[in-house]
Formats: C-alpha cells, structure tokens, sequence
C-alpha cells in the first residue's frame, strides 16, 4: 500500500488530500471519485518516508482532507 497527497481544485478553492491505495494511479481515480467535477493532481515531490504503509484495516480508499 502507498498513501500520496493530492491536489484538489475547483475554482479558486484548492485544498490537499491523502490517499491510501495499492498504486499511485488508484490513489489518483479514488480522490477523483470522492471529489467528482474537480481538477485533481498528485503533489510532487513524493515524501518518500510517508510513501509505503501498511495494509492496515482498510484495502485502499482512504481520503483525508490534509490542508485548507
């Protein structure tokens, strides 16, 4: 599992969630799914000690608003 942060846009809004998943890519289309209509981009660079987590209780999906 990884967890990445990602960018979320609408507008003038723009805030920054975590994503936990098996890929980069379904990171991705996960926080696309929960933020439908807006423009979301994964945020470079990738922290790299907060990249790979364990699989814990869930199996991916997890999104957490992280910033305002």
């Amino acid at each position: 599992m990884i967890k990445i942060s990602i960018e979320v846009k609408s507008g003038t809004a723009r805030f920054d969630v975590a994503a936990q998943a098996e890929s980069i890519e379904e990171a991705l289309e996960i926080a696309k799914g929960y933020n439908s209509g807006k423009e979301c981009k994964v945020v470079f660079p990738i922290d790299p000690e907060v990249f790979f987590v364990e699989d814990g209780l869930s199996r991916g999906g997890v999104v957490v608003k992280i910033a305002a």
